[in-house]
């Protein structure tokens, strides 16, 4: 275990694994230390008697004894107090991920509005290998829910588009996310051979979260932590990680889980820098520079030309202003990203004004 000090001067456990009630520990840590929280709640999943396949061998279902409440109410008041908690421990620009079926993410989702969390997207997880449905009464539930959601509307939270999108072959990330569920190696067993939990997350949807929405030293807190599976790529990833878990035969097999894990190297660490996060270049020092001389034409992808001027500023026809609102002007749109729409010429080939901006950013750097 490692140690933290807050600006308040309170000590932040790190990389471990707390025992006790979940509400109560995050109750015991220091307010807004957390970058990032990921919770896997019970799903109060209702169950009414044993489920079979067609050969009456009995499912491994959850029927564990923390997934078993009284009534949606008792189930309410639980979301509430532990979201309570969680909102308390995230830093003014931290963001919160819940998983849940469609048993649970709905009253989830209700309770985050409810208090102050802002939704920023819901993700489907759809498991390309889904338990069947054996009883043939409903579709096979082939998905959970994710949802993510900032501190408040007024946060910032990490967000590295580029990361992801890098992630998935250059395509922009969906919000349809097709992962199989924990199976083969990764499934950890117990000392009798069965599985150590019966909901163990796959580490690949970890991965994309972590990856998405976290920078490596950020502290990620999971209150619900199981085997260990945040830990475990939080580790990997070289994020902080704080697990809270209650059942000591979860804990043991977190524990020597995260015991195995490597630390990625720093190179390995380095993901695709967001474009968001460069330095902001005007148009105009193009112009002052030199790169671009007053009177010298640029050209839209369509071949409509526009001049630019002393100041920065662009005129073609009756449009006029900067390279953003002319383009978006000519193309009758809302907006448009004028360092990609525009083009000069140079030695005799049409290049994005996009191209000189970049080499300002690399003297910079």
């Amino acid at each position: 275990m490692t140690t933290k000090t807050t600006a308040e001067g309170k000590t932040l456990p790190l990389n471990t694994i707390l025992d006790g009630d979940c509400i109560e520990v995050m109750n015991s840590l220091p307010a807004g230390s957390v970058d990032l929280i990921f919770a896997d709640p019970p799903y109060n999943l209702q169950l009414r008697g044993e489920l079979h396949r067609p050969d009456n061998s009995k499912v491994d279902a959850v029927d564990d004894h923390w997934d078993q409440f009284a009534s949606f109410k008792v189930y309410d008041d639980f979301t509430r107090e532990w979201l309570t908690a969680a909102r308390r421990l995230l830093k003014p620009n931290g963001a919160i991920w819940v998983i849940g079926s469609y048993h649970n993410v709905f009253r989830m989702g209700a309770e985050l509005q409810n208090q102050g969390f802002w939704i920023l997207n819901d993700v489907v997880w759809r498991k390309s290998n889904p338990m069947p449905n054996f009883r043939g009464k409903r579709l096979t539930n082939a998905h959970e829910t994710l949802i993510w959601a900032s501190k408040s509307e007024e946060s910032k939270p990490t967000f590295n588009y580029e990361a992801l999108k890098a992630l998935n072959e250059g395509v922009q990330m969906r919000s349809d996310w097709v992962i199989p569920i924990c199976n083969g190696g990764e499934r950890l067993k117990d000392e009798n051979g069965d599985k150590a939990h019966p909901t163990q997350k796959p580490e690949a949807l970890l991965h994309r979260v972590l990856i998405g929405t976290t920078n490596p030293g950020d502290v990620v807190l999971d209150p619900f932590f199981g085997t260990g599976t945040t830990g475990a790529v939080a580790k990997m990833l070289g994020r902080e990680y704080i697990g809270i878990e209650r059942e000591e035969a979860y804990r043991k097999v977190a524990t020597a889980r995260i015991a195995r894990i490597r630390k990625f190297d720093k190179e390995a660490l380095e993901t695709t820098a967001s474009k968001r996060a460069e330095p902001r270049i005007p148009f105009g020092q193009l112009v002052e520079r030199g790169m671009l001389r007053p009177g010298e034409m640029l050209v839209s992808p369509r071949g409509q030309l526009a001049k630019v001027r002393a100041d920065g500023t662009l005129i073609s026809g009756e449009a006029r202003g900067s390279i953003h609102q002319v383009g978006a002007s000519l193309e009758n749109a809302p907006s448009c990203n004028g360092w990609t729409y525009w083009h000069f010429k140079t030695e005799g080939k049409t290049v994005p004004i996009d191209v000189l901006r970049q080499q300002i950013r690399a003297e910079m750097r």
